[in-house]
């Protein structure tokens, strides 16, 4: 029997488990749900349980395996296979990850960035094609990328190369941003991003509208919502996606102009609009782009949805049969 991959996607409310074949193909998969209870102790010891269950369940042990793969949030130190600063988990300190892993279940272990890993997923077997040179911008409760040049995927020095939400598109009246700076692309392209820009919207807008008179009325109104409503032919919801069309298209083209990619592909909850979404990105690319880049980089949808993330692990864990 051939060997096979581990893939896990480590959320802040669910843990994601999957086993796939070399070439990507996922063959069981299954979640749990992540105990961030004591600073999150309990969440590598429910990972090693879960895992140890499964693989008596479907008969397999660790000489079935190249390897476990791993994204997770928060500062992932991938010599030490560690993880510090994930604060939707509860783990503020240094977190023993792979050390543990690896001694529990005795197969290789490598970890990085969930968003990273959700890249390295959709570059493989998703709309990046296999391309060598792929990013990939992911819209949802914040902004997030991974960067794939010639192959590898980009770190930077300090870990925080592919931090595309916070490219600056917004820089002399833009929204205050968590990380301390103003107008970065999250504040303006994320799920919460979205309303922002509808707010601002609403107070000059003088038409009839849906979405605007629920803003006005303080109902709770979502990027959804307004995206729904814009395909509706609400014409006030339609400018919102407008404007978050005009930054996508802004900063997928600043990043194209650095690094002309295969693909510029746009994943993340925000992406269920789908083609609505992609030909207005599209059609402001195109209007900042290099010539040299209109041509050859492609701005596409993600493929593989929810799990991009234990896919890209799992090309993680492949990663380490060339070690």
């Amino acid at each position: 029997m051939s060997q096979k991959l581990i893939g896990i996607d480590l959320g802040g409310t669910t843990i994601k488990f999957g086993i796939l074949t070399l070439e990507g193909e996922v063959q069981e998969k299954w979640a749990i749900e992540t105990n961030t209870l004591e600073d999150g102790k309990h969440i590598v010891p429910d990972i090693v349980a879960s895992l140890k269950h499964r693989l008596a369940l479907y008969g397999l042990s660790k000489d079935d395996f190249v390897g476990i793969g791993m994204g997770s949030p928060g500062a992932v130190d991938r010599d030490h296979n560690t993880v510090t600063g994930a604060f939707n988990l509860n783990w503020k300190d240094r977190q023993e990850v792979g050390s543990i892993i690896e001694k529990e279940l005795g197969i290789p272990f490598a970890i990085d960035n969930d968003a990273n890993v959700a890249a390295l997923g959709e570059r493989w077997v998703g709309a990046g094609d296999n391309n060598p040179d792929v990013v990939f911008v992911t819209l949802g409760t914040g902004v997030g990328g991974g960067i794939i040049a010639d192959g590898n995927l980009i770190h930077g020095v300090a870990g925080a190369g592919g931090e595309i939400g916070h490219m600056i598109v917004e820089p002399e009246n833009g929204f205050a941003c968590t990380c301390g700076s103003y107008g970065c692309l999250e504040t303006v392209a994320s799920a919460t991003g979205v309303v922002k820009v509808a707010r601002l919207l609403a107070e000059s807008y003088e038409g009839d509208s849906a979405i605007k008179a629920a803003i006005d009325n303080g109902e709770v109104v979502t990027s959804k919502d307004i995206f729904m409503a814009a395909e509706a032919s609400d014409s006030f919801a339609d400018s919102v996606v407008e404007k978050v069309s005009f930054y996508l298209g802004l900063a997928t083209a600043n990043i194209s102009n650095i690094l002309n990619p295969d693909s510029v592909v746009i994943g993340g909850g925000v992406s269920a609009a789908g083609e609505f979404l992609r030909s207005r990105i599209e059609k402001y690319f195109l209007t900042f782009a290099f010539p040299q880049v209109k041509t050859s980089t492609k701005i596409k949808i993600a493929e593989l949805g929810n799990d991009a993330g234990i896919i890209g692990a799992a090309s993680l864990a492949n990663q380490l049969a060339s070690k």
